[in-house]
């Protein structure tokens, strides 16, 4: 079968560091290729090696050709591939106007819109004129991803590189996903799919191949490697005490088919959380238990679309609250509320009693530090062109007046007792990896000693070992900071088990269940909750 696209021998290096060493890969027409391994492993610059975009000041030998024709990209977080000052349906008519320039100027404009309609079809997009009147900042995680796979099969694209995409989604939003894919796949495209997600692979992918530290260390057909899942392994650094595990298989997984959706695995019931452990024993504590933050009759809308609709929820002092949902349940926008990043709301925010301006720009310096947002995207958060180490200090500087020197001195010492070293975080942001970005973004905001620190999806685009790494830094934060509170916002009931004390649930933008961790994860009252324990896969 002739190759949509090839790469031999790609060596990418950047200060004389191999981010990708030896990597060679054959890509064909309708199939998927899977690139699997742990953060910083060498995915995604093998994968935008594919589109011809590598690091600042890389030196690239080796050759990539695509002789198949153009190559679209999903990125991990989409919404950064779209213009926030546009409307979707303008993104896509420009696209979709260059594709029917041959035709008769007469019929250019209906024929472009019917090439948006099959796209945004095809990219499986419900209610697509409604779609096509939002901006991006409108849509949920999954419709902006859907909305930028829609350009690249406009573009004509013979290849579409997907990076991670089922990050920080619902295990019946993967199975969506999946089907998505698989129908892009059968319509003659291919397909290469950068995941640390194993059932996601097994669900989709034709050909696996397992990088660790930028070389290939495994490859084959999934239904060759798949038997022997400790080949797998390999895909993931080792933890401290031994290696870390991944999910057995029996056999090959069944690829979706033709005339129907893709299957992930289904769950005969409740999936094994692990236990709570909670900041809970902290009831001893002086000023635990005091009321640190109060949200009273949140409306939160986009544009004239109401999108939340909140009761009364409180933060109290060294509470970790897990808001828990699907995608576009709401659980972004009640964060952005509360961060002050999201202005289109009414009702009531009090911290430690009194009232929280709605946005950041109306509130003090002392307010700013007291509430402290980590994204999902660490990287977005972070200028390219300066140092980490500066960035963080930066925070101490201007939200809390420390000296410079003083600032980079603390600066040190928080990312070294999160797990980083000085020598890393003196680089820029591209040469460190998801889960480095993700303990500096922590790092930053610690220093600005915040009372409340929300968490948006800060585990969901990284490996089993990372993302452990990751909630047990913050178990000890709750356990060691005793002005700390934390909001957790997560898709995901086996990582808000690992770390909450209490448990919003969302859907449709509504509260529809709320109480201590073990009540909700033992004994759940409202059917959505009950489908979502039946759903949830073990974060770690």
């Amino acid at each position: 079968m002739n190759a949509v696209a090839e790469i031999r021998d790609l060596r990418v290096e950047v200060d004389g560091r191999a981010l990708v060493d030896g990597v060679s890969l054959r890509v064909t027409a309708g199939k998927v290729t899977a690139l699997v391994g742990a953060s910083g492993s060498g995915k995604t610059t093998t994968g935008l090696a594919l589109l011809g975009e590598y690091p600042a000041g890389a030196r690239v030998i080796g050759e990539v050709r695509l002789p198949g024709g153009p190559a679209g990209y999903v990125p991990q977080h989409p919404g950064t591939a779209l213009n926030p000052a546009r409307r979707v349906g303008a993104l896509l008519r420009d696209i979709a106007r260059t594709r029917v320039r041959a035709l008769p100027r007469r019929e250019r404009r209906a024929a472009a819109h019917q090439r948006v309609l099959r796209a945004l079809s095809l990219a499986q997009l419900p209610d697509p004129e409604a779609v096509l009147r939002r901006y991006p900042h409108q849509l949920s995680g999954g419709q902006q991803q859907r909305v930028v796979l829609a350009q690249a099969l406009l573009l004509g694209a013979r290849l579409v590189v997907a990076d991670e995409p089922t990050t920080g989604q619902d295990a019946l939003t993967k199975q969506r996903i999946v089907d998505r894919f698989a129908a892009v796949a059968r319509q003659g495209i291919a397909v290469v799919l950068l995941s640390h997600d194993l059932d996601v692979v097994r669900a989709l992918a034709d050909e696996v191949l397992v990088l660790r530290d930028g070389r290939v260390v495994e490859s084959g057909p999934v239904d060759r490697l798949w038997p022997a899942p400790r080949r797998l392994r390999t895909a993931e650094p080792p933890a401290a005490d031994g290696p870390a595990e991944l999910p057995a298989a029996d056999g090959p997984a069944e690829l979706p088919a033709a005339d129907g959706p893709a299957e992930l695995p289904a769950a005969d019931g409740p999936a094994e959380l692990p236990a709570v452990h909670g900041p809970a024993d902290r009831t001893g504590l002086p000023g635990a238990g005091r009321e640190v933050l109060r949200v009273g009759g949140l409306t939160a809308r986009h544009g004239r679309t109401t999108v939340l609709r909140t009761s009364a929820l409180t933060l109290r002092a060294g509470e970790c609250l897990a808001v828990v949902g699907r995608s576009g349940s709401g659980k972004t926008t009640l964060a952005r509320c509360l961060a002050g990043l999201h202005r289109g709301h009414d009702g009531e925010l009090l911290l430690d009693g009194a009232p929280l301006p709605r946005s950041l720009r109306d509130r003090t310096r002392a307010q700013l530090a007291a509430v402290q947002y980590v994204f999902q995207d660490a990287r977005a958060a972070f200028d390219e062109h300066r140092p980490v180490l500066a960035q963080v200090a930066r925070t101490a500087v201007r939200l809390r007046g420390a000296a410079e020197a003083d600032a980079l001195a603390e600066a040190v010492t928080t990312v070294t007792g999160l797990g980083l070293t000085e020598r890393h975080v003196r680089r820029r942001p591209a040469q460190l990896s998801g889960g480095e970005l993700q303990r500096a973004a922590l790092a930053r905001a610690l220093l600005a000693r915040p009372r409340v620190l929300i968490c948006d999806e800060i585990t969901s685009g990284l490996d089993a070992v990372t993302r452990r790494g990751i909630l047990d830094t913050l178990a000890g934060l709750l356990r060691d900071r005793r002005g700390l509170s934390l909001v957790l916002i997560t898709h995901d009931l086996g990582t808000a088990a690992a770390l909450a004390t209490r448990i919003a649930v969302l859907d449709g933008g509504e509260v529809v269940e709320e109480g201590p961790a073990r009540r909700v994860l033992t004994s759940p009252e409202h059917p959505f909750t009950v489908s979502l324990l039946e759903t949830s896969t073990r974060a770690t």
